[in-house]
């Protein structure tokens, strides 16, 4: 299940390194000590749309849209009922819509966007890889991240999922992104993904990759 939000237009700048602030938000609605910190996530947040590049930073004249989706549709119904109460996120933005989206049947889809970069990483030998979309082992690697979320949600693995990068995208690149001072190498580049409905389904809620907890991998 999925919430379409739309925003008011900022009064402050937005930094170009928001993603923290979303994650805040985010976690705002779910409450201070809600379960999901330092768990698996079961959800994928998208980035901010709609904004427009500044010398110092980023500004929505019109209002933005980013969407929220997770698993659990109760936590997603817990945080509307959050957005209803306290509708405000940060640089003077509050939400003024909200559209609620059922996850779609996609036993015909296979090429999927991204709402936010997907990250691939790996603690080998107390050292940090990141793998990018040029590397054959990636799409193997995003495809064990989904199977351990599918372990804690309860859904059994049919043997179905496959999943690559659609090296075709011209205009596939990798982004630096910075989060808590932290640099990570994340992908721009649309996913296929072959695997029966239900699992698919499941992908675009969760999201692929790393770190869909604090707003990478997100797809739709």
């Amino acid at each position: 299940m999925r919430l379409h939000l739309h925003t008011t237009p900022n009064t402050t700048q937005i930094p170009f390194n928001y993603q923290q602030k979303l994650t805040g938000v985010l976690h705002k609605w779910l409450g201070e000590n809600n379960e999901e910190h330092g768990e698996i996530s079961l959800y994928s947040f998208s980035w901010l749309q709609n904004t427009q590049v500044e010398k110092d930073g980023l500004t929505c004249p019109k209002g933005s849209k980013w969407f929220i989706s997770f698993h659990d549709t109760q936590k997603l119904k817990f945080i509307l009922a959050s957005i209803r109460a306290n509708s405000e996120m940060f640089c003077g933005m509050f939400v003024d819509e909200v559209t609620i989206e059922e996850t779609p049947d996609l036993s015909n889809r296979e090429l999927f966007f991204l709402g936010s970069p997907i990250l691939i990483k790996r603690h080998i030998e107390e050292k940090v890889i990141e793998y990018g979309f040029d590397n054959p082992l990636s799409g193997k690697l995003l495809e064990d991240t989904l199977k351990t979320k599918m372990q804690k949600a309860g859904i059994q693995d049919d043997g179905t999922l496959h999943i690559e990068f659609d090296l075709s995208y011209s205009k596939k690149k990798k982004k630096l992104v910075w989060y808590e001072g932290i640099s990570n190498k994340a992908n721009m580049c649309p996913v296929i993904i072959h695997s029966s409905n239900e699992l698919k389904q499941f992908a675009w809620n969760v999201g692929l990759g790393n770190s869909t907890g604090i707003g990478f991998g997100s797809i739709y």
